[in-house]
């Protein structure tokens, strides 16, 4: 309850207390820490009136505030029933929100905290780098961390329907409360991606062909603009490849730490390489090689090879080579951490329909072979406090 409400009797405290449990489903902070309650009245019948204001005309989550806002002063004791009288914040009110929710961090600061950083990357497209960054960010969050994902791959772009938030074409947008975007939060994750800024698009449909200066606007604005809030770990799925984004994410965070993913097929594991030392290049961390596709486990205990074998430990192998200085190309004599590998994901029908779903697998078949692999990856890098030691990552402008 705020300070300078003094209620008039127990049970408008009652109905303030039970308000301090609901959370804004953007923001996750209680609404009545954000100033969107106003005033409680309840009459001698027991009938509380709420009065909510939201930020905009239209809000998105509108409809679960209000109703959770509404079952909060029902659950309060004394109350009968209750009524949310809703209305909108007036400019000063945005402002004053906005104050609240930022805080003293600037307006091109990163929107992050200081949290740190993992960027997913992969030398070339189809070795399910998206479905793991999904699943990563999900596993992460059911182990009560704060995580944030962005959907980097601005061609493209998949997070949203992985995660549950892009159904029959159309798209859950973010909210736009003046200059502060809030990101739609998914599974636990607060998520970003420009397949969430085509308005009524159908982006099963829709192409976005940008330029390189484009392409790095959109990054920069996905971590300046977008309100994550304090994070323990932002997960960036980045397109596939050494092109613009990659290049726009080691300018804008050179001390990101980069998971490499490949496939078990050499070639995809020659290229893995290579956005690897890309990474190196932008003066960024390798902390490992994920193998996806491994196998396919079969019933009698036997493994199908689909795509070959050894790729993710040759390219974990060729890194560690080279950050010894003992390996060819530009990056022959630089140090580095040697690079393990550090899963071998098999693959399963189950996780892609999972995906397909967009219910991670890690959460909806948490006993399905590849989810347990992801799942393990999350506690390697929790044990390893690799990615996730809370440090400051300073976004260069």
């Amino acid at each position: 309850m705020p300070e300078d409400r003094a209620p008039e009797d127990a049970v408008q405290q009652a109905v303030w207390r039970a308000l301090d449990g609901v959370r804004d489903p953007e923001i996750l902070r209680p609404i009545t820490e954000l100033g969107m309650v106003q005033g409680v009245e309840v009459d001698e019948t027991g009938i509380a009136t709420v009065q909510l204001k939201l930020t905009i005309a239209g809000c998105p989550a509108a409809r679960r505030i209000e109703a959770d806002t509404r079952e909060a002063a029902e659950s309060a004791d004394g109350v009968s029933s209750a009524v949310v009288d809703v209305g909108v914040m007036t400019p000063e009110e945005r402002q004053a929100f906005i104050t609240r929710v930022r805080g003293d961090r600037a307006r091109r600061a990163p929107q992050f905290g200081e949290g740190s950083l993992i960027a997913v990357t992969s030398g070339k497209g189809g070795v399910g780098k998206s479905s793991l960054t999904a699943n990563l960010a999900a596993a992460f969050a059911a182990r009560g961390l704060s995580v944030g994902l962005v959907d980097a791959d601005i061609f493209g772009f998949s997070i949203p329907a992985l995660m549950g938030l892009s159904r029959d074409g159309r798209t859950e947008q973010p909210t736009r409360v003046d200059e502060l975007i809030l990101p739609p939060v998914a599974h636990g994750v607060k998520v970003i991606s420009i397949g969430m800024f085509l308005g009524d698009a159908d982006p099963r449909e829709t192409a976005v062909s940008w330029r390189g200066p484009m392409l790095h606007r959109a990054i920069e604005q996905f971590l300046s603009d977008v309100w994550f809030g304090d994070l323990d770990v932002l997960l960036l799925d980045l397109p596939p490849g050494t092109g613009d984004v990659a290049i726009s994410v080691g300018q804008l965070l050179p001390r990101a730490e980069v998971l490499v993913v490949t496939t078990p097929q050499t070639a995809a594991a020659d290229v893995a390489v290579r956005s690897a030392v890309a990474a190196r290049q932008a003066g960024q961390r390798v902390i490992g090689v994920v193998e996806n596709m491994s196998g396919l486990p079969q019933p009698d205990g036997t493994v199908l090879e689909l795509f070959g074998s050894g790729g993710g430990q040759a390219a974990a192998d060729r890194l560690s080579a080279m950050s010894n200085g003992s390996g060819d190309g530009d990056t022959g004599g630089d140090s580095h951490d040697p690079v393990p590998l550090l899963a071998a994901i098999p693959l399963s029908p189950e996780f892609r329909a999972a995906g397909d779903a967009g219910t991670p697998a890690v959460l909806s078949v948490p006993d399905d072979p590849a989810a347990r692999c992801v799942t393990e990856l999350a506690e390697t890098l929790l044990r390893q406090g690799r990615g996730l030691a809370g440090r400051a990552l300073p976004l260069s402008l």
